[in-house]
Parts: C-alpha cells; sequence; structure tokens
C-alpha cells in the first residue's frame, strides 16, 4: 500500500490502527527519514483510508510526513473495551484525533480531513490552536450547531439528507446492518456524480465498512448530531465547548467541491468562522471524495501549510 507502515497505538478509547509515511518521506538529498513537517489526514463517512492513496506519496515526495488513521468503527481501529459506548458524535472523532497527535507526540501537526474527518480537523484546530499548524478542510466551517439542528433546511438540502432521516428509524439501521455495502456504494456514486471510478473504488474500500461497530458509530452519528440520541457523558465538556461554534484561527486552506452532490461546496458562508489566514480553493468537477478525486489539490493544500 502507498500509505506507508501499518501502526497502532492505544487511547482511553481505541486501539487506532494507521498508516505512516515516515519511511517514504524525502529529505534534501534523497534521504527518507520521517523527519520535518507531518499532517494527520482523516477520512469521513462511509469512506476510508484509501481516500488518500495518492495524497500520501505526493506529500512523502514534498518532505511532509502522513499519519492516515482509520476513523472510530472503521476499518482495523477497535474499541478496547465492550463497554465503551459505540459513540459517533462529533466530540468523540475530534477528541480521537486529539488523542492521536498526543499519542505520538506530534508537534504541530497539520491537520486535514473532509466528511466526518474534516469536523475532526476543524475541531482539533479549535480546541487546541497553539498546537495545530494549519488545517485543510472541505466546505469551509465543519462543526456542528447541533442546537439549531431543529431548524428546517430547504427542501433540496433536506432531500440530499435522506439517509441520515433513515438512520433515524430502525428500518434504517436494519438496513445498514443488512446491506451496508449497497447503501454505502450508492452515497459514493450519488456523491461524486462526475467521476466514473467511484464504483471501482468503493470496492477497494468497502472491507472497511464490515468493522463491528461501524452500525452502531455511524447510526449515534447521525441521530446525535439532530438530537435524536444522547452523547457519551465523557464528551459533555467538550461538545458544551464545539455548541459556541468556536473560531478557528490556525491557517487554513479550504476547498470547495463544485460537483458535490450534496450541492457545490461554499466556504465563502463560514468565512467569519475563521479568524486566522483563510483561503478557498475551488474544484470544478470535483465530489465529496476530495483527496480521492482531486489527490493534487488536496495535497497542495496540505504542503502549502506545512511549509513545503
Amino acid at each position: 500500500m502507498t500509505l506507508g507502515e501499518l501502526r497502532t497505538v492505544l487511547t482511553d478509547d481505541l486501539e487506532i490502527a494507521f498508516f505512516d509515511s515516515a519511511s517514504m518521506v524525502e529529505q534534501p538529498g534523497g534521504a527518507a527519514d520521517g523527519g520535518g513537517p507531518v499532517a494527520v489526514l482523516v477520512h469521513g463517512f462511509p469512506y476510508d483510508v484509501l481516500s488518500f492513496e495518492e495524497v500520501v506519496p505526493l506529500l512523502a515526495a514534498r518532505g511532509v510526513r502522513a499519519i492516515t488513521p482509520y476513523v472510530r468503527g472503521y476499518g482495523v481501529t477497535r474499541f478496547r473495551e465492550p463497554a465503551t459506548p459505540r459513540s459517533g458524535q462529533q466530540a468523540a472523532v475530534g477528541q480521537d484525533l486529539l488523542d492521536l497527535i498526543d499519542a505520538l507526540a506530534l508537534e504541530r501537526p497539520v491537520v486535514a480531513g473532509f466528511d466526518w474527518g474534516g469536523r475532526a480537523a476543524c475541531i482539533a484546530a479549535a480546541v487546541r490552536p497553539q498546537g495545530v499548524g494549519g488545517l485543510v478542510t472541505v466546505g469551509g466551517y465543519a462543526i456542528q450547531d447541533i442546537a439549531a439542528s431543529i431548524e428546517p433546511a430547504s427542501p433540496i438540502d433536506e432531500y440530499r439528507d435522506w439517509y441520515q432521516w433513515y438512520l433515524h428509524t430502525d428500518r434504517g439501521r436494519a438496513g445498514l446492518e443488512a446491506d451496508r455495502d449497497g447503501l454505502c456504494g450508492l452515497l459514493w456514486r450519488l456523491w461524486s456524480p462526475e467521476w466514473s471510478g467511484a464504483g471501482e473504488a468503493f470496492e477497494r474500500s468497502s472491507p472497511s465498512l464490515h468493522n463491528p461497530d461501524f452500525v452502531d458509530v455511524a447510526v449515534h452519528s447521525y441521530r446525535h448530531r439532530h438530537r435524536h440520541a444522547e452523547g457519551d457523558p465523557r464528551f459533555a465538556e467538550l461538545e458544551a465547548f464545539l455548541a459556541t461554534t468556536p473560531p478557528i484561527a490556525v491557517p487554513t486552506i479550504s476547498l470547495d467541491a463544485l460537483a458535490d452532490g450534496f450541492g457545490p461546496d461554499d466556504s465563502d458562508r463560514t468565512r467569519d468562522r475563521f479568524t486566522g489566514p483563510f483561503s478557498i480553493v475551488s474544484l470544478p468537477g470535483v465530489g465529496h471524495d476530495v483527496p480521492q478525486e482531486a489527490p493534487h489539490a488536496f495535497a497542495d493544500a496540505v504542503a502549502t501549510l506545512a511549509g513545503r
């Protein structure tokens, strides 16, 4: 695999599996030792680490080490204890990223992601501005305003969110459990309508969705964000902080996927939540899985913030 060495690290809740490209990183003179800047690349729902399979070598060639974890409920990441709630709330996913950074003693990494991963990256940047060197997000500010989730969206946006309402029901949970490949493969195709390779790429990533906790984590995520499920009390303090929709002060590049099946991104709508250096890169013809559909643009954003 072009992502590097598969490793694991223990946090309070998880054994997080991640790829480390340290041995791939090219230094001046051609040596590969993993020194220099670091980026943590975080995937979303229902994707996996293969979203970054072209991004990582591009970063390595520019001297940037990449840490690419499987999010909770995906791949070979595992919960350490059966009794731990299988929470998918934003605070849990954000805390996982912070815990990974701490466990690996990473110094001011660039955090980058899309979908759930973009939200985790935004949370890490908001919570720890002195410990994050830069942020690459997709579609702007991704921290959820859960208190406002009761407000209806436009009819077209409600239509696009059909899968979320489906997962609020027992029927939807059973549907995801019975045919996660069918449902998630459909979402890949709907969300990347101009990407002819979406179906083939999904087949390679689909094994990651057969993690034993995938359904529990996914269902809780979509129910919690719309106030249909309680959060894990251990994350209450972080959720309270996120409820203030905190500003993000770290240097940020936001990528706008203009062919996203959710509708074209418009990072300018949330520009006021970014108080540090902020720029937008528009990506015509690119759908939801930005790093896999536009790897050069994604890698360039990360490398720029890493000073490479």
